[in-house]
């Protein structure tokens, strides 16, 4: 009688333990428990299109660095470039990245590239101004 129970315990403890290591490694994130609070997470340099506007040709680089802020990532090889990243994932949705990189030549900036551009609104009231002082 006393094997019959040891060997039901050994063979509930084999079964139960796969079925608890398997609940423990897929974990709470795998599903989507009704009332659970999902946060939005950001990360990296929150840059705007008014900063973006701010940005332009011969300006050096602490000037550069007074705009845009401290870039995240550094790269000690390529002191001609800072890449400014920023990810934000929102609950129910994909993550959305942008990404812009700054080029210098000779210490000032050269050119940027990525998921920002300039605003044609300063060209515009440029010739917005020069049209109307000439009637």
């Amino acid at each position: 009688m006393e094997i019959k129970k040891s060997f039901m315990n050994k063979v509930l403890a084999l079964i139960s333990i796969p079925i608890l290591i398997g609940i423990l490694i897929s974990g709470c994130s795998t599903y989507r428990f009704p009332g659970v609070h999902r946060i939005t997470i950001q990360q990296g340099n929150v840059v705007t299109q008014t900063m973006i506007d701010k940005l332009k040709p011969g300006m050096t680089k602490s000037q550069v660095h007074y705009v845009l802020g401290t870039t995240v990532i550094k790269d000690p090889l390529n002191s001609t470039r800072w890449d400014y990243i920023y990810t934000i994932q929102i609950p129910g949705n994909d993550e959305i990245q942008k990404k812009l990189q700054i080029h210098f030549v000779d210490g000032r900036l050269s050119h940027f590239v990525g998921d920002y551009g300039p605003t044609e609104s300063g060209q515009t009231e440029e010739t917005e101004d020069s049209t109307n002082s000439d009637g």
